[in-house]
């Protein structure tokens, strides 16, 4: 019997059972889809996160001092000095804290941080209006103040902020310049907040002493050598206190948030993948019936001449496009699923083509080898016991 007999065949016994042909195909549908969107989801997720951590910088490095009192912090001086060391390109100590911010009308909870002028470059943040913090804020302790686009618009609406006052819990700041907007990070909005000169933010905060330093390097082949050296600094600085510093390496995070969101995709595809087998397994069941239903059927076509292979082919054919077309609608459904995530939920999804391909394909296996048990039953009856069975 030719190749395309067995195929109609197969697609009519097919079609003769929509209902039980559907059920079968359930398991394939949903483990592939499930594949599809759990992976897209997952390498989206890990795009996120990389975009974010790249936007920090790759030369980039930042020191946090985690100690409690005087003695576990650095002085101004001493955050500057750490720009003496080979490979450093630019320093940025930073004072932070939380303040309610005032207009005539409204207030605000709001994070301000106490900068330096190398900030601005350090840390990529621009105005768009005004002016940025100038040495000479820094060096007479001058009440005046960034405000970020977030925090602006919840004081002053779409008013213009550059010129008007602010009070920070209570001490009175002249707005000099609008940052321009930089969205969200891992850590946050980084438009709601206020950037004031940080020796004004010692007294405003009563903080002593800087605790946070964002160091950039001459390039990133620069970094270990660079955070090595600052370990070794701090090390001594601190000498007498555990865990008084962390030193954290963007690339290497970066590193560290891939390795972790790849496994975990791979972990959550895999779990996905079970129903895959699952369904397999369904087509294994519904193809032995579908042997035993169609026994008296084999005897009658092997009587009249019907080979080996053309029993094993009918057989396989079936369960291939059980599974084949399953797969297909599993895409569809997948494809359309990660659409709609991406589209309708916060979640950043990132169609993986590639596994889409995979999925698929993998579906097609699942026909094969879960439908050659039966099938190769079906071959392997003899006519005679076949046309004795009712």
């Amino acid at each position: 019997m030719k190749l395309f007999q067995s195929m109609r065949m197969a697609l009519k016994s097919i079609l003769s059972n929509k209902v039980r042909a559907f059920l079968t195909m359930l398991g394939i549908i949903i483990g592939v889809s499930s594949v599809i969107i759990l992976v897209s989801v997952g390498q989206g997720t890990t795009s996120q996160i990389t975009e974010q951590l790249n936007g920090l910088g790759t030369n980039q490095l930042t020191v946090n001092i985690t100690g409690r009192g005087a003695t576990t912090s650095l002085t101004y001086e001493e955050a500057l000095a750490l720009g003496e060391i080979d490979g450093v390109d630019g320093v940025a100590p930073i004072i932070s804290g939380n303040v309610t911010a005032k207009n005539k009308t409204e207030n605000v909870s709001v994070s301000v941080e106490g900068i330096t002028p190398s900030y601005e470059t350090v840390k990529d943040y621009h105005v768009q209006e005004g002016r940025f913090l100038l040495d000479i804020d820094t060096e007479y302790r001058q009440k005046v103040a960034l405000i970020g686009t977030g925090t602006a618009e919840d004081l002053f609406g779409t008013d213009d902020p550059v010129g008007e006052k602010v009070q920070l819990n209570g001490i009175s700041y002249k707005i000099v310049g609008l940052l321009a907007s930089k969205g969200s990070s891992l850590s946050g909005s980084n438009d709601d907040k206020i950037l004031i000169p940080i020796s004004t933010a010692e007294r405003q905060l009563q903080s002593k002493g800087v605790r946070s330093i964002t160091i950039t390097t001459t390039s990133a082949d620069t970094v270990e050598s660079v955070k090595t050296e600052l370990e070794n600094q701090l090390g001594v600085k601190f000498k007498n206190a555990d865990n008084a510093f962390t030193v954290f390496d963007a690339q290497e995070m970066l590193d560290t948030v891939n390795s972790t969101t790849d496994t975990l995709t791979m972990a959550l595809a895999g779990i996905a993948g079970i129903s895959l087998l699952v369904g397999g397994i369904g087509i294994m069941n519904i193809m032995i019936v579908s042997v035993n239903e169609r026994t008296r059927e084999i005897g009658i076509r092997k009587a009249i001449g019907a080979k080996r292979f053309d029993i094993l082919s009918q057989f396989m054919i079936e369960a291939i496009v059980l599974s084949g077309f399953g797969g297909l609608l599993g895409v569809g459904i997948g494809v359309g699923g990660s659409w709609a995530a991406g589209k309708y939920s916060p979640l950043n999804v990132s169609i993986a083509w590639d596994m889409v391909i995979l999925s698929f394909i993998f579906s097609l296996l699942i026909g094969v080898i879960f439908g050659m048990m039966p099938a190769n039953k079906a071959s392997r009856l003899q006519p005679i016991q076949a046309l004795r069975t009712d």
